[in-house]
């Protein structure tokens, strides 16, 4: 029977759900309370500078290629991708770098001429970290909603046990001696919101997400992504509504009977939120919310992020698309991050400048910057402290451009975690949502189905898959599946 289905929000997770339930007949509206659809992955433009507000690597082209199949269409119907060569570079002080190219052979010839041997480990590192993608990214990433350990049982996960053991740190720091290369195979770490000693081995899969299968560019940016899947879910029906903020859920007989929006009220068959889980459920009567504040507080989250857009006045040199900035200790930030909560004393970060690849999303002759620091959630922030750590990354830059940079910018704005919180609701201002830790995988995260409401469900990234974009659109994938079963 034809449902009457609300989502609120307008992240990845609930444009995939979107769909998935549009194309099976039922009236969908995407609730949004900002005043652009894509959640953190909104755009902005000012001063003739393009700017994506959130996430910038496409990786695992396969999860995007495969959204698009189950509606009988493909990526290259909406948008093109290139391949991007190198990858991006990772900087570790002047004049000392690496650039990770667009295939895994050339990237073990520059391993090995940094640590003799190296190579031939990654190769073998490599292959493993093949077998868990194929395992846990084409196979288990969609018969997991979350619902039972069942889930991760099979013949194939039993014979990987040891990787769901052991940790990405130990097994990286076993064959790889030299900090670079250590820190190049731990970054992709930060994806999934925890520290390497914290993430199950069986996640190296992002390394081969990242060396195997490459990092891409969609010609306008990631939110050519979000316009796409907007425009398939109004090709079969799906209503976006900007500007609306959702005051109450209200519950009848143990089910969701209706939203308050702007304070006027809407009748649903079914509720589904994609924003903050935490915030929703603060919008519930107390005894319809299945965490309370103290499991919240026990949670491992993700990193919330000090993020800056900046527009220069000119060309920048000696930098590619995507640059990690890895001239600092990796562990000491990360401790910073994670065990003892506090603003960085000497951060590593991410700049990122689209305009390397389309001149377009600047003026002729300037360049637009993309700037992120990982920080801990629930951070005091002040305009004093963002304003530090701009001239703290200014500095850097300068020095590794050999550019004089701070009179260059003409524009500037920052994101940090009173904005997250604000145009989020996020929980303490986190970036990414919880980290992928042994204890918060699968059935051990929160549940995509509420217990106490009958027909509340969530998506995105506090729920299963995880955090990260292509978990994102599985988890709309995943709470559609059960919702279009009843």
């Amino acid at each position: 029977m034809k449902k009457n289905i609300f989502i609120i929000g307008s992240g990845f997770s609930s444009l995939s759900a979107a769909c998935y339930l549009a194309s099976k007949g039922n009236n969908v509206t995407v609730f949004e309370k900002n005043n652009s659809l894509g959640g953190r992955a909104r755009q902005f433009e000012e001063d003739g500078f393009s700017f994506d507000m959130g996430p910038s690597w496409y990786w695992m082209p396969g999860v995007f290629e495969k959204f698009f199949n189950d509606f009988g269409k493909k990526v290259s119907d909406y948008y093109k991708l290139k391949k991007l060569n190198p990858a991006y570079r990772v900087i570790f002080g002047k004049n000392s770098f690496i650039d990770i190219a667009n295939n895994p052979n050339k990237i073990c010839e520059e391993f090995e001429k940094i640590e003799k041997g190296s190579g031939k480990k990654l190769k073998r590192y490599l292959k493993i970290a093949e077998e868990n993608y194929k395992l846990g990214v084409e196979d288990m990433l969609y018969k997991m909603p979350g619902k039972s350990p069942l889930e991760l049982v099979s013949l194939k996960t039993i014979k990987k046990i040891r990787f769901f053991l052991s940790n990405i740190k130990k097994d990286v720091r076993k064959d790889f001696k030299d900090p670079r290369l250590r820190s190049v195979l731990e970054f992709p770490v930060l994806f999934l919101g925890a520290k390497a000693s914290n993430t199950p081995s069986f996640y190296n899969f992002m390394n081969f997400a990242d060396f195997g299968l490459g990092t891409f560019q969609s010609k306008n940016g990631f939110h050519d992504l979000v316009k796409a899947m907007v425009k398939l879910g109004r090709s079969m029906g799906v209503k976006y509504l900007t500007n609306q903020t959702v005051n109450k859920i209200i519950v009848k007989n143990k089910k969701v009977e209706k939203l308050l929006v702007n304070e006027k009220e809407f009748i649903c068959d079914v509720l589904i939120s994609g924003a903050d889980y935490s915030h929703t459920e603060s919008l519930l009567e107390k005894k319809y919310r299945q965490y309370k504040p103290k499991y919240w507080e026990k949670r491992t989250f993700a990193p919330s992020s000090l993020l800056f857009y900046v527009g220069f006045n000119k060309k920048l040199k000696n930098v590619k698309h995507h640059n990690l900035i890895f001239d600092t200790d990796f562990e000491a930030h990360a401790k910073e991050i994670y065990d003892k909560p506090v603003w960085p004393t000497d951060p590593l970060f991410y700049a990122n400048f689209t305009s390397k690849t389309n001149p377009k999303t600047a003026p002729k002759g300037c360049e637009n910057g993309f700037f992120l620091i990982p920080i801990a959630i629930n951070l005091t922030d002040t305009d004093e402290i963002r304003k530090k750590y701009f001239d703290f990354i200014i500095k850097k830059m300068e020095l590794y451009t050999g550019q004089k940079l701070k009179d260059s910018v003409i524009y500037k704005k920052s994101f940090c975690v009173n904005d997250f919180k604000k145009e989020y609701n996020s929980y303490g201002g986190n970036a990414y949502g919880l980290a992928n830790t042994l204890m918060q995988t699968a059935f051990l995260r929160p549940k995509i189905k509420s217990k106490l409401v009958q027909n509340l469900y969530f998506c995105g990234q506090l729920t299963v898959p995880g955090p990260g974009v292509p978990p994102a659109i599985v988890s709309g994938e995943l709470v559609a599946g059960l919702v279009n079963s009843k």
